[in-house]
């Protein structure tokens, strides 16, 4: 890689930048439409973006402020080599941490501790719940108890995952679910579900239904502690997908956040593939950034 230099004309890296992304869906088996639409995710302030070539390599990098911390992510990446250039640049601009989203597979970025993972998977076109399981709406009345039990495994996920302090994680809790919970359990396109077996509840779905075309969003699927170690972890599985399909989409995606190795061996195993992944290094844990990483780099953005 020849010296990188800030490009005066993106319009060539952007074509160039917008199929590498797509052809990442479209291999991860996303349809067109859904391909666009997490395009158009991942595209978002580019114009903020900084883009430097080589005249044949692109970086694209953009450093911005996150829950009270300077953080800077690296967009794009078309050769290995240009890690470095990109975290240096990263950390000149003041950033505390540097983040990858990565479509295909850690490839030069396996140092980068996993923060958070996307996850579809398309739905049984007629799925069927498991023997013993019934599902029925969560009431207005259980709501508030489901709620307040929601948000602290939220902040417990968020502090889990390494990024953020107690404290950072309960402010970032209140922003999300005021962003997707505007009205409450009255809020448009959300559906809430109790899981029952032999007569008690043994756990909690809550959906999203048309999150993106064709797509239901699990924003939680929960086995309540006491009851897990007994299968239901897998039927909560089979409730998103039956729930994906009772809301006419064909297919089911969620997060879950980095160390939570119980929940991402359970996904594995249930056939639920790694659409994106979020990695993050701490500026500190590498001072001099002097990582020259192997293997190509998959298409980062967003």
């Amino acid at each position: 890689m020849n010296v990188m230099k800030i490009a005066p004309d993106r319009s060539a890296w952007r074509a160039g930048f917008d199929e590498r992304v797509l052809a990442g869906y479209r291999a991860a088996g996303c349809s067109e439409p859904l391909a666009r639409a997490l395009l158009e995710r991942a595209l978002e302030n580019v114009d903020r973006w900084t883009v430097a070539t080589d005249g044949s390599e692109w970086i694209g990098v953009e450093v911005k402020q996150d829950n009270g911390s300077t953080v800077g992510r690296i967009h794009d990446l078309t050769a290995p080599e240009g890690r470095a250039w990109a975290e240096q640049w990263c950390a000149e601009q003041g950033a505390q941490r540097v983040e990858v989203r990565l479509t295909g597979g850690a490839a030069g970025f396996a140092d980068y501790p996993v923060r958070q993972q996307i996850r579809m998977r398309a739905s049984a076109e007629r799925p069927e719940l498991p023997a013993g399981l019934t599902v029925r709406p969560l009431s207005e009345e259980e709501y508030p108890a489901w709620y307040a039990g929601e948000e602290a495994g939220y902040i417990a996920d968020i502090v889990r995952a390494g990024v953020l302090t107690p404290e950072q994680a309960k402010e970032k809790s209140d922003r999300d679910f005021a962003l997707h919970l505007p009205q409450g359990y009255r809020t448009p396109g959300h559906a809430f579900y109790a899981l029952e077996a032999e007569g008690q509840v043994v756990g909690t779905g809550w959906v999203r239904h048309g999150y993106l075309p064709g797509v239901t969003f699990g924003f939680s699927l929960e086995v309540y502690e006491e009851h897990r170690g007994k299968g239901y972890g897998r039927a909560a599985m089979a409730v998103g997908e039956w729930a994906s399909r009772h809301g006419g989409d064909e297919a089911m995606m969620f997060n879950v956040f980095g160390g939570n190795e119980v929940a991402m061996s359970l996904y594995d195993s249930t056939g639920y593939a790694v659409l994106d992944e979020y990695r993050s290094l701490d500026v500190q844990a590498s001072t001099d950034f002097q990582h020259a990483g192997t293997g190509t780099p998959r298409p980062a953005g967003g």
